[in-house]
């Protein structure tokens, strides 16, 4: 009887841990990364914050990720701002010297932040990409700012700012739907009072079937754009589209009170072709043909002017 009843709690002791295992594999894991020397800098104020070296510092995030995806842990990749965190801190009422403190800050950007899914990517090429997320996504929340202060329109109560994302969204979905198969690269470029705004899409159209594109690339873009349809500030966009046996085309459009009107050949030429910051001409790539933007149409929805 005692034999029975040690055998059974071993296989009670092994079952749990076999589940707690299989908990483990199915849990999700997030670090959060200080890429730049300036804010790992920062960070050193703190007592707790032991790291002395930012490349070590990074091998050894390199080396974590390595081991939780050998685990067949799934990890998410953010970025680690100490301003941000400090601020996160303060409203938070916790101690920022203190190691809780910077998970509970991690999970928050996890939660709400950029963050990149790790594949093994080497941390050389991981950091790129997570600083172009983390850029894209302060972009899109100050563009999304700018349109939500625009309010309503004294005169017939619209809103401004949905009335021009309903009419970025329509010229984007006409210029997918116009541009044809291919695997596509589109800008978009706006100037605010105080800054550029650039969203920048790809997406893959099959002969005969829809774009592919990520719903949030495509929020993105258009929120970037009726940016300029609602303050009718003379932007542009630019697609290239790279088809299988055939040079890559390059059409262009200026955005002009809450239209896309196309370029010429030669204006586009001049624009790819141009130094953006000493005006310098810049030679043209080869197997690339410069072509003029096709017509998108004036049909509805038109923004609120």
């Amino acid at each position: 009887m005692a034999h029975d009843k040690q055998h059974t709690a071993r296989a009670r002791h092994r079952s749990g841990t076999s589940i707690r295992r299989a908990l483990r594999r199915e849990a999700t894991s997030t670090v959060a990364l200080l890429v730049d020397p300036e804010d790992f800098a920062a960070m050193r104020r703190y007592r707790t914050f032991t790291f002395d070296d930012h490349a070590a510092y990074l091998r050894q995030a390199e080396g974590l990720l390595r081991a939780l995806a050998a685990q067949g842990t799934h990890t998410t990749v953010a970025l680690f701002d100490p301003e941000d965190y400090a601020e996160f801190c303060a409203e938070e009422g916790i101690d920022p010297d203190d190691r809780t403190s910077r998970s509970r800050f991690t999970a928050e950007v996890a939660a709400v932040g950029a963050t990149v899914a790790y594949a093994g990517q080497a941390i050389d090429t991981l950091i790129p990409l997570l600083v172009s997320r983390a850029v894209r996504r302060a972009t899109w929340e100050y563009a999304t700012m700018l349109l939500a202060d625009l309010g309503d329109c004294a005169d017939c109560g619209q809103d401004i700012g949905r009335a021009a994302f309903d009419r970025a969204s329509h010229l984007l979905a006409r210029l997918l739907d116009t541009a044809g198969p291919g695997t596509h690269h589109i800008v978009c470029s706006t100037p605010t009072e105080n800054e550029q705004l650039l969203a920048v899409l790809h997406t893959t159209r099959d002969p005969g079937g829809p774009a592919r594109l990520a719903s949030t690339e495509g929020a993105e873009f258009a929120t970037v754009l009726a940016v300029g349809v609602a303050l009718e500030r003379r932007g542009g966009v630019v697609l290239r589209t790279t088809a299988p046996g055939a040079p890559d085309r390059v059409h262009g459009w200026r955005l002009q009170r809450g239209s896309l009107l196309p370029l010429t050949a030669g204006e586009v030429f001049s624009a790819y072709c141009t130094d953006a910051d000493t005006g310098d001409p810049v030679s043209p790539e080869p197997g690339v043909e410069y072509c003029a933007g096709f017509d998108l149409g004036a049909d509805e929805p038109e923004a609120h002017r």
